[in-house]
């Protein structure tokens, strides 16, 4: 096996916790119950948040992707074929809504063990780019992305280059 083949290996045997971004302050988070106007100024920045239940200590309870903000801006008179019947969680309908309502629930999750090759194989299975790393108490402790399996892959052969370069010389 040449030496590319072999770093590739060690790669994908990376396990989650070594590359996983865990900065708390980086990480956006909401309860649940907070207001769909606190929801969407977190989402003015970010692509995400990751909602959480009020007990402590806090779980993962699901996500909100701008995606999942289609059915809160679809407008009152749209075709069938594009939106289906009026969603009770639309803005038209003026209704308070919380973080709860508009969540996916129960996001595909991974352990700090685990390895990339089984992140990507999620990835790919669940057509995600984003899976958040929770402990054996369901408690965040980390997101992984597929840009950061990106960064993290081009540093890594970047270093097997230079590697290679200096054997060879």
């Amino acid at each position: 096996m040449c030496e590319k083949e072999k770093s590739i290996t060690v790669f994908y045997e990376t396990k989650v916790k070594e590359i996983m971004q865990t900065a708390k302050s980086e990480i956006p988070q909401i309860e649940e119950k907070a207001e769909v106007a606190r929801v969407l100024s977190c989402l003015n920045n970010r692509d995400h948040v990751w909602v959480m239940d009020s007990k402590e200590p806090t779980q993962l309870v699901g996500v909100i992707t701008q995606s999942d903000t289609i059915a809160f801006f679809s407008p009152p008179l749209t075709s069938s074929q594009s939106f289906d019947s009026p969603d009770s969680r639309s803005l038209q309908f003026g209704i308070p809504l919380t973080a709860e309502e508009i969540m996916s629930k129960k996001p595909v999750t991974a352990s700090p063990d685990e390895k990339i090759r089984d992140i990507l194989a999620k990835m790919k299975e669940q057509k995600i780019k984003l899976i958040p790393v929770v402990d054996d108490y369901g408690q965040l402790i980390g997101e992984i992305s597929l840009k950061r399996i990106i960064q993290e892959y081009s540093k890594h052969m970047a270093y097997t280059n230079q590697k290679e370069k200096r054997e060879v010389s």
